[in-house]
C-alpha cells in the first residue's frame, strides 16, 4: 500500500470540519493528557476513504479505526481472522465469508455483509476514482465497473453476492489460493450506511469499526483518537487514546521526544541513530519491517522511457554503493537490497538474495559501460526528488548522488527536496515528475504479491513509474492462480527477473524501524508493517 507505505496526508473536507482538542505537533508544547499517548505523525495525502489511501500516514489511521476481515499478527505478520468468523472455499476461486455476530461501527450501527460488499463495489467503481481500485481487480465483474477504456457498464461487481446479514460470497476471475490473506489490507474495510447516505459528512468525521475512533483533527497540527466503545475485538486499547502530532521536521520531533513533549517516535533521524539507544536510556527498539526503498523512474516521460534506457537505469543502479551508505548513514538499520521484496518474507515467502544479482552491486566500470550502451543519461544530468519533512531522505539521497557522481566522474546527480510528503505524493500522482524520485514501499500484507502486483503490473494502484510489460503481467497472473505455494513463489521470482532487466525502479535497501519512546509510556513495539502497536501501549500515572 503504502508509499512509505506507505510509507507508500488528509486534505479537503476532513481538514476543514474537525477541530483539534490538544496542541498540535511541530512545537515544544507537550499537551499531555492523562492516559493519552502522544505520537509522531504526518498529514495524509487524501481523505481517509479506505480504498483511496495508499500511503503510510493515512494507513496508520485506517489501521486504528477499522477492523478488516483479517488482521496481521503484530509479531510475525501472519494473517488471522478479525471481523471474519470464517473464509472458506472448495475451489480457491469462490469464497464464502461469514462475519462474527454483533459487530458494530463506532456510531453504533451494525457491521453486515452489505457493509463489505457495498464498500468494495464503491472502491472498484471507476467513477469514484479510488486509488486502490485495482485491489478488487481479481473479483469477477471488475472489468464492467472499471473498464480500461470508456465508462462503466455496471455499478456493482457480479462476483459479489450477499447471502444473508452475516454472509457473502466472492467469485474471483481465476483461482487465487492466497487471496484471503490479503483481506487485512484497508482497501477491503467495511463502510457504514452513513458513508453512502451523507458522504461529505462522513469525510468530515470518518466512522470505522476498529479499536479507536476519530475525535478531532486539525490539518497540520494533530489528530485525536479515542477508544471505540463498540469495539469487541482482540485489540482493545490499553490507553485512553492516541494524539497523533504532525511534524514537518524530524529533528524537531526527536528533540520533543527528549524534552518529554512526545511519547512515541518511529522515524529516528539518521544523524541520531548512533546515540538514540543511550539518549533514551534503553527506551529503544529496532526491528526488521516489511519496507524497502527504491529510486523510481518516470517511464511516462520519453527521456526515461525510451527504448534502451533500461541499460542506463541498470548502470545508475551499479553506481550506487549500498554497503557504504547503509553503514555510514543508517548505522546498520538498513540492509542492501538484493531483490524487490523484503527480508521479513523469508526465502519460503519469496525473499531472494540473488534475484537482482550484479545489477544491485557497486561496480563503477560496469556502470559507465551500461550507461554508454543505453545512450547516456538524458541531458547529461538528473535529479532525485524526495520529501524533505521526514525519513532522513536528504542524507541518503545526497549520499546516493555522491556515489553516482564519484562512480561516473562528474556532477551528474543532485537531490531535489519537496517540502512535504503530501506535496511530494501529489506531484507523483499528478504525473508531474520528470526525473527519478525516491519510492518507499511498506507492505500491505505479508505476501510477495504485494511487493510486485500493486507497483509494477500495468495501471496498478501504486504503479508510479508507469511501467508496463505484458510478460510481467502474465507471470503475476499465473503466480496468483497457482495453488502450490512454492510454485507460485517461483513464478513471482520469474517476474522479478523481468523487473531487473527493465529496471523501472532501483532497489536500494530493506528497512528496519527504530522506535524510541518517553519514560511516560510502556509496552512499545512496532509491527512488521512499521507501525507502533498503539492499542498495546500503556501510559504511566
Amino acid at each position: 500500500m503504502r508509499g512509505a507505505k506507505s510509507a507508500t496526508m488528509v486534505i479537503g473536507a476532513i481538514a476543514i470540519a474537525l477541530t483539534a482538542t490538544a496542541c498540535g505537533g511541530g512545537s515544544s508544547s507537550g499537551g499531555a493528557e492523562d492516559g493519552v499517548v502522544r505520537a509522531w505523525w504526518g498529514d495524509p495525502q487524501n481523505p481517509l476513504e479506505p480504498a483511496n489511501t495508499n500511503e503510510t500516514n493515512g494507513g496508520k489511521v485506517l489501521d486504528m479505526i477499522f477492523s478488516d476481515l483479517k488482521e496481521y499478527n503484530p509479531k510475525d505478520g501472519q494473517a488471522q481472522n478479525a471481523s471474519a468468523e470464517s473464509i472458506t472455499s472448495s475451489d480457491q476461486q469462490t469464497f464464502t465469508i461469514k462475519l462474527k455476530p454483533g459487530l458494530k461501527f463506532s456510531d453504533g450501527t451494525p457491521v453486515t455483509a452489505n457493509s463489505f460488499v457495498d464498500a468494495w463495489n464503491y472502491g472498484a467503481l471507476l467513477t469514484n476514482a479510488q486509488k486502490d481500485a485495482s485491489f478488487f481487480s481479481n473479483i469477477e465483474g471488475f472489468d464492467q465497473v472499471h473498464p480500461d477504456k470508456g465508462q462503466p457498464t455496471a455499478k456493482t461487481m457480479s462476483g459479489l453476492k450477499v447471502v444473508d446479514n452475516l454472509t457473502f460470497t466472492v467469485k474471483l476471475t481465476q483461482k487465487f489460493s492466497s487471496w484471503p490473506d490479503s483481506l487485512g489490507y484497508d482497501a477491503f474495510a467495511p463502510l457504514p450506511k452513513s458513508f453512502f447516505s451523507d458522504h461529505a459528512k462522513w469525510l468530515q468525521q470518518p466512522v470505522g469499526n476498529g479499536p479507536y475512533k476519530i475525535e478531532s483533527y486539525t490539518k497540520g497540527q494533530s489528530m485525536k483518537l479515542v477508544p471505540n466503545p463498540y469495539y469487541t475485538g482482540d485489540e482493545k486499547p490499553k490507553n485512553k487514546g492516541v494524539l497523533l502530532k504532525v511534524y514537518t521536521d524530524e529533528n524537531t520531533a526527536y528533540a520533543d521526544l527528549q524534552a518529554g513533549n512526545l511519547d512515541v517516535y518511529e522515524y529516528v533521524p539518521a544523524s541520531d541513530i548512533s546515540h538514540a539507544k543511550s539518549d533514551m536510556a534503553g527506551r529503544y527498539f529496532n526491528a526488521p519491517t516489511g519496507i524497502n526503498q527504491t529510486i523510481s523512474f518516470p517511464l511516462n516521460q520519453k527521456s526515461w522511457g525510451a527504448s534502451g534506457m533500461n541499460k542506463v537505469r541498470q548502470g545508475i543502479s551499479m553506481a550506487i554503493d549500498r554497503d557504504s551508505i547503509t553503514k555510514k548513514i543508517f548505522q546498520g538499520t538498513r540492509t542492501p537490497a538484493t531483490d524487490f521484496t523484503s527480508q521479513v518474507l523469508g526465502s519460503a515467502g519469496g525473499y531472494s538474495t540473488d534475484v537482482c544479482g550484479d545489477y544491485c552491486k557497486y561496480d563503477p566500470a560496469k556502470a559507465k559501460e551500461l550507461i554508454k550502451e543505453g545512450g547516456g543519461i538524458p541531458g547529461g544530468k538528473f535529479t532525485i526528488s524526495y520529501n524533505a519533512d521526514s525519513g532522513s531522505h536528504k542524507e541518503w539521497v545526497d549520499a546516493v548522488c555522491n556515489s553516482i557522481n564519484n562512480a561516473l566522474g562528474g556532477q551528474v546527480c543532485l537531490g531535489n527536496p519537496v517540502g512535504t510528503f503530501a506535496d511530494f505524493r501529489n506531484q507523483i500522482t499528478q504525473k508531474q515528475m520528470i526525473n527519478p524520485f525516491r519510492a518507499g514501499w511498506q507492505m500491505d500484507y505479508p505476501l510477495i504479491d504485494d511487493f510486485l502486483q500493486p507497483l509494477y503490473t500495468t495501471d496498478a494502484s501504486s504503479n508510479d513509474s508507469h511501467y508496463s510489460n505484458p510478460d510481467f503481467d502474465k507471470l503475476i497472473s499465473q503466480a496468483e492462480s497457482e495453488p502450490d505455494k512454492a510454485k507460485s513463489v517461483a513464478l513471482y521470482q520469474q517476474a522479478e527477473k523481468l523487473l531487473v532487466n527493465d529496471m523501472p525502479a532501483i532497489p536500494l535497501w530493506y528497512q528496519n524501524t527504530p522506535v524510541v519512546w518517553s519514560s511516560r509510556v510502556s509496552n512499545v513495539t512496532v509491527n512488521p508493517f512499521s507501525y507502533p502497536v498503539y492499542y498495546n501501549i500503556t501510559v504511566k500515572g
